[in-house]
């Protein structure tokens, strides 16, 4: 058994395949979660939490996995982790000048993914393909790359009056593969949406990355847990995808949603694990 807080999944992509591997840390130990599909899997919530930035313990969060002070104070709450354009890191301010600087005044890139429908969002450089997996994406085509946060957020505004900027998570869980060219093919329109004077930040040449999720098979209907209310899910580990944990009865739990949640997994070892 292994217990601990969560935290979202660890994951990193394969290049020669594409193939997403995912693990996730509890307590002092690395799981393999990939040696887990098809075995039955036990996820229970302990009652305990604690905040992903201070480890305060808390009765209650604030957006995800905050306490109070940590979520009114901290620089990974502020607005403009949701709202890029919101970023004042080029100018030397924000919640926290020296975070926002080592996080935010870095290159970014403005892509195109594909999760179920066709979304824009915004990601630090050294968050790809990180970002595309956590989000579900199957295909990824950056379309600008810029030296800051904010100039970032503004290419995404601009883009988002021709693309959607939010994933359906109900949509991204269908089993359902893009067209290979699907991103390549609006590419034009994203270029020719980004503002004039922003169009130096413009990748008119990226090629499209695509990415494969361990996945048995997808239930044709899916259901949400909230650890509040359902301490525990129990099943047959169907699919990783995104940040969610299926299981073959259509129950489905976001990691990332429950950071800070204080959990116990229990399920049979990897063959690869027991064999040795």
């Amino acid at each position: 058994m292994h217990s601990g807080p969560l935290r979202k999944m660890h994951a990193v992509l394969l290049p020669d395949t594409g193939e997403v591997r995912y693990t996730m840390q509890l307590g002092e130990g690395s799981i393999d979660l990939n040696g887990r599909l098809g075995g039955d899997l036990t996820v229970r919530a302990t009652g305990i939490r604690t905040c992903v930035v201070c480890g305060r313990k808390v009765g209650k969060f604030f957006g995800q996995g905050f306490c109070y002070p940590c979520f009114r104070d901290s620089p990974e709450a502020s607005a403009c982790i949701v709202r890029p354009e919101l970023c004042r890191a080029h100018l030397g301010e924000g919640r926290d000048p020296d975070w926002e600087r080592t996080h935010h005044l870095q290159e970014h890139i403005v892509y195109l993914s594909f999760t179920g429908g066709v979304k824009v969002g915004v990601t630090r450089s050294t968050q790809v393909p990180v970002r595309w997996i956590d989000q579900g994406a199957v295909q990824a085509l950056p379309i600008a790359r810029t030296p800051h946060r904010q100039l970032a957020g503004l290419i995404e505004v601009a883009l988002k009056d021709v693309f959607a900027d939010r994933t359906d998570w109900r949509a991204m869980l269908r089993p359902v593969r893009p067209a290979p060219d699907v991103l390549s093919l609006q590419r034009p329109r994203a270029l020719d949406a980004i503002p004039a004077a922003l169009r130096e930040f413009a990748l008119p040449a990226e090629r499209a990355v695509d990415l494969h999720y361990p996945v048995d098979h997808l239930p044709p209907k899916v259901r949400s847990i909230n650890l509040d209310k359902e301490a525990e899910v129990a099943g047959t580990l169907a699919a990783i995808k995104g940040q969610y944990l299926v299981w073959t009865d259509g129950r489905v739990l976001n990691v990332r949603n429950h950071s800070g949640f204080h959990i116990e997994l229990n399920g049979p070892r990897p063959l690869a694990a027991a064999r040795s």
